[in-house]
């Protein structure tokens, strides 16, 4: 489903692929978050840890009455705290999609599906 934007210049049409897209890149800024997941993969509780190109994989998209709603699928860092992580993800996702994309976000809900250990050598 695409979102449609009019304005006194015409009509803009984004697609939910380009807001999970702007939502997943603006989430990888966030101090803690490892990568995302594909929401994909979670029923065979295996977690994919995805790659910049596959960010919209790890985000789902619900667009009801002009307002956004964005379910997040993410990997932490091992030593942070989880829930300082996930607020900071909120934040800068609905920042993003906001001004990006010019539409109101109504919800940032962030799935923690793991989290990552460094391997000491």
């Amino acid at each position: 489903m695409t979102q449609v934007i009019i304005n006194e210049h015409g009509k803009i049409i984004v697609s939910e692929e380009t807001i999970a897209t702007i939502a997943g890149a603006a989430a990888l800024e966030s101090y803690g978050l490892v990568g995302m997941c594909s929401r994909s993969r979670l029923k065979d509780n295996i977690v994919e840890l995805l790659g910049k190109e596959n960010l919209a994989r790890g985000v789902e998209i619900t667009v009801s009455n002009d307002r956004i709603i964005i379910d997040l699928y993410i990997i932490v860092s091992w030593g942070t705290k989880i829930s300082e992580v996930a607020q900071n993800v909120m934040e800068t996702v609905k920042y993003a999609v906001e001004n990006q994309v010019g539409l109101q976000v109504e919800k940032v809900n962030v799935n923690v599906q793991g989290v990552r250990v460094s391997q000491v050598k």
